[in-house]
């Protein structure tokens, strides 16, 4: 299973998505209110996670059940 990390610079949020599941379909990219991800190579990544505001709504929107997020 190959999963990407993200840790926010207080370490308090952790984010992975694991690239097995992810299609690219943007689902976190249009819902996330801050702007926490990008698609790079049609997967998600979170390189804004210090701006995460733990709404959840990436863990809802993903349709293949990707993403993880510490505080959901």
């Amino acid at each position: 299973m190959a999963v990407k990390k993200w840790e926010g610079s207080d370490n308090d949020i952790t984010i992975e998505v694991d690239y097995d599941k992810c299609e690219g379909a943007a689902e976190c990219v249009d819902v996330c209110p801050v702007g926490v991800y990008e698609l790079v190579d049609d997967k998600a990544t979170a390189p804004n996670i210090d701006e995460c505001i733990e709404c959840c709504a990436c863990v809802e929107a993903c349709p293949t059940g990707a993403i993880t997020h510490s505080s959901c």
